[in-house]
């Protein structure tokens, strides 16, 4: 991908300096009083167009549906960023491709805001029974220095709905600098979007007091930290959140039912978009339900075309989380 992406970023800037002699980049925004933003994901999308509602043309840069640890971007995707108002990204390993980007083109009117930056970045952590990179074909872990040294940040901040508000915030704030004219309606929107997500936050935390267990499974990976960090919840899974592996070992499956059968564990979760057949395996071994907890990481080309939100999404998974958890 970094051979391919260098070849596109040199076309784009070649691209770039003749079209900018004729036109004038300057000038293009100038004639739309709209807000031009470039997002990466769907959270980043969605956080957006809550805040700026119709005074904001959005661009989502990741296709709905579309798994965004493979996204490489087009030329125009990067001529869309050079032109933005604002680009809003995670700042993660699924990100790494944009700092390459924005090292070779000129970003001085663009607002550049990167979500992990707006609230705690916790490291990426690896649980009992997950299968993950630092380890050695006999089971054994590498030592402690190297797996510091490897250690990741968790780029699923918006997971979090306390996170989530925050990351709003932060964007209303700085919408609010590039299009002062708007103030009034950026923050509405804004309170109005914080307030629906506190009142979600309330809901997940009635769910998890009113649970009989305080423990989840995933036969999948597991982008939820922030989210788990906030309810005291515990967590089993059979990959790290950023993992491409898509085949758990023999090992890591029979750990996972081990542990549903002995805490009797009602459901078995699988992210949005994800084939299931690590869930399903354990849920034929143990009787659990297979239930979808929905990261928001993307979502499909129906659900963003019938405008599916952030809260909506997370309302969904209260009832899931509810179900898992009696």
């Amino acid at each position: 991908m970094k051979k391919s992406l260098k070849i596109i970023i040199v076309f784009v800037a070649i691209m770039l300096a003749i079209i900018g002699a004729v036109v004038g980049f300057s000038n293009l925004n100038k004639n739309n009083k709209k807000v031009s933003i470039i997002t990466t994901n769907f959270p980043a999308y969605d956080f957006a167009r809550a805040v700026a509602g119709e005074e904001a043309d959005i661009k989502m840069l990741i296709k709905p549906g579309a798994e965004i640890h493979d996204f490489e971007p087009t030329p125009q995707d990067i001529i869309d960023i050079k032109n933005s108002k604002m680009f809003i990204y995670t700042g993660g390993e699924s990100d790494e491709w944009i700092e390459d980007v924005l090292d070779d083109i000129n970003t001085n009117d663009t607002k550049l805001f990167r979500m992990m930056d707006a609230v705690e970045a916790v490291e990426e952590e690896i649980v009992d029974g997950m299968e993950h990179e630092h380890e050695h074909e006999d089971g054994n872990e590498e030592g402690q220095e190297h797996e510091k040294e490897e250690a990741e940040y968790d780029e699923h901040v918006w997971t979090s709905l306390k996170n989530a508000q925050k990351i709003v915030g932060n964007i209303k704030d700085e919408l609010v600098k590039i299009s002062p004219e708007n103030k009034n309606i950026f923050e509405s929107n804004a309170e109005k979007y914080v307030n629906k997500l506190r009142k979600i936050e309330q809901e997940f935390q009635d769910v998890v007091k009113n649970g009989s267990r305080k423990t989840i499974v995933f036969g999948d990976r597991f982008p939820l930290r922030y989210f788990v960090d906030d309810y005291g919840l515990s967590y089993f899974a059979a990959f790290p959140g950023c993992s491409d592996q898509t085949e758990a070992s023999s090992k890591t499956v029979a750990f996972l039912v081990d542990k549903i059968k002995s805490e009797k564990i009602p459901v078995v979760f699988k992210i949005e978009m994800s084939s299931g057949k690590i869930a399903d395996t354990i849920a034929n071994e143990t009787g659990a339900k297979v239930l979808t907890f929905n990261s928001a990481h993307n979502i499909s080309a129906d659900d963003f075309k019938n405008g599916m939100t952030y809260a909506e999404i997370m309302e969904k998974n209260v009832k899931a989380l509810e179900e898992a958890l009696r």
